[in-house]
């Protein structure tokens, strides 16, 4: 047996005894190991902590032993972690970055300005691996003050770089090469043995934050949702992230068991591309957005868990504006699509896959809707292995994945005009422009308001239905408690998470 899976072993068995009594009748100390289980698949496993982050379980175990700059806060705000403070010059190009004293690596080393810097530049290099993360900076011309203190400047005026910044702008020792194995963090966790798929994570005691509770997590990566809930079911995990709605069903009013819901941050919108025919019609995508049952796609592919939605690509995100889903029209579709000359209906395909469960579902049950309106959808699921690099951004109608990341991040990923994977072909030279108008606006009621008016146009005129936003499902045993429930990258920081028995 390997020293992982003897480690994890010895971890299961000692959680199997908890809340026993010894042999002269104490009670059981409360364990103080967290048994992780997360999204991931052993083939895009990776200890980089700056390229293409693809599992949940990667990202998980970085967050635990790096740290960042910032990181999304549970209220919507921005959490300043290694940094102190952010501050812009009036033009909002030049932005002040200090550093939190006492910060250290393993190992005792401070972290300085030079580290971060060097981590910039490098996820800046991995432009390619990581949809351009740092794409808003100049990161040749900023520079470091000194060792607490570095200037970053931004291609142009950028209100929003603190948000920018709780992106994974994992910090490393300047000069870092070898990122085969982990590398010293400055987190709150130190990995001391095992592999990207099973990982052996011990209390980092000079952390410069609250001690956490737990003394050791073990990370295992788990592409499955069911096998990941089993593993809690059969009493081989605390956590299981990212299970299905029928599990949340299963456990409902069992004690020994809770869900914790991480609220609308699942989408599986139905993907339109405007260059290709007959989406080039804004007439006919309006009369598909006016075809979807909200309330049954959200009834049916999430079992209830989640809502319906009004289109909007980032309904979880604080600076979206707060607007009612899309009321079905039958007629008024059908009138669209005769008004764009197919009157007498429409052949469509409809491209799904299994890699979240409830997607093909969500293509069944669209299917049949679209019925009502005169188009015909013959539905096809492609394989996982294959659905993203042959159908995801580039068949003319197909279901897509978002997982609750930012607008900003969105629009920087998927809508801009030079956007690295522009999936719905939306260029507008005026949409850009007024983005970049509102990123240059420095009041932040004023800027929410203008980008609020962005995500209306697309709403409008784009080539998403988000017809609902399903609630990420969290099985968790009895005791587990401190487990993050926001959105996105917040949702893997759980150095928080304490266990009670």
């Amino acid at each position: 047996m390997s020293r992982t899976a003897l480690a994890l072993a010895t971890a299961t068995a000692l959680a199997a005894g908890c809340g026993s009594a010894d042999d002269r009748g104490a009670p059981a100390a409360v364990p103080d190991t967290l048994r992780y289980v997360t999204v991931g698949a052993a083939a895009s496993a990776t200890n980089d902590p700056h390229g293409g982050i693809l599992n949940q379980s990667d990202l998980a175990r970085f967050a635990l032993v790096y740290d960042v700059l910032a990181k999304p806060g549970a209220d919507g705000g921005t959490e300043l972690r290694l940094a102190e403070s952010i501050t812009p010059d009036a033009a909002l190009t030049r932005w002040t970055v200090t550093l939190r004293p006492g910060a250290t690596f393993t190992g005792g080393k401070p972290v300085t300005a030079a580290d971060v810097l060097f981590s910039l530049r490098r996820i800046h290099g991995k432009s390619a691996e990581n949809f351009g993360r740092m794409t808003m900076f100049d990161l040749d011309a900023s520079r470091v003050v000194d060792d607490s203190t570095v200037e970053l400047v931004t291609t142009k005026p950028y209100a929003e770089v603190p948000r920018a910044l709780e992106s994974v702008t994992f910090v490393v020792p300047d000069g870092t090469t070898d990122f085969t194995r982990p590398v010293p963090g400055s987190g709150p966790f130190t990995q001391v043995e095992g592999t990207p798929e099973a990982a052996v994570l011990e209390r980092n005691d000079g952390w410069w934050g609250p001690a956490p509770a737990l003394r050791r997590v073990e990370v295992r990566a788990v592409i499955d949702p069911q096998a990941r809930a089993q593993a809690v079911l059969t009493g081989q995990a605390d956590v299981a992230i990212g299970v299905n709605p029928a599990t949340a069903e299963q456990v409902k009013g069992n004690a020994d068991y809770a869900v914790v819901h991480r609220e609308a941050i699942t989408l599986y919108p139905f993907v339109m591309r405007l260059d290709q025919a007959p989406f080039d019609d804004v007439r006919v995508r309006e009369a598909i957005k006016l075809a979807a049952d909200r309330d049954a796609l959200v009834d049916k592919v999430f079992l209830g868990y989640g809502k319906a939605g009004g289109d909007l690509i980032t309904p979880a995100d604080p600076i979206s504006p707060d607007l009612p889903a899309r009321t079905r029209d039958v007629t008024r579709a059908r009138d669209l699509l005769a008004q764009a000359g197919h009157a007498g209906g429409l052949n469509l395909t409809l491209h799904t896959t299994t890699s979240y469960p409830g997607m093909d579902t969500a293509a069944l049950l669209f299917a049949e809707q679209l019925r009502e309106i005169g188009v015909t959808a013959e539905v096809e699921t492609a394989p996982p292995d294959t659905y993203w690099t042959e159908v995801w951004g580039r068949q003319p109608f197909y279901v897509g994945f978002f997982g609750g990341i930012p607008f900003l991040d969105v629009a920087r990923v998927s809508l801009l005009s030079d956007a690295p994977t522009n999936e719905t072909g939306w260029k507008r030279p005026e949409w850009d422009a007024g983005f970049d108008a509102a990123l240059a606006t420095a009041d932040p009621a004023e800027r929410t308001k203008r980008l609020g008016q962005l995500q209306t146009a697309l709403r409008d005129e784009g080539g998403y239905v988000v017809w609902g936003a399903g609630d990420g499902l969290d099985l968790v045993r009895a005791g587990v408690e401190g487990l993050p429930t926001g959105p996105g990258f917040e949702s893997s920081f759980i150095e928080r998470t304490r266990l009670t028995r």
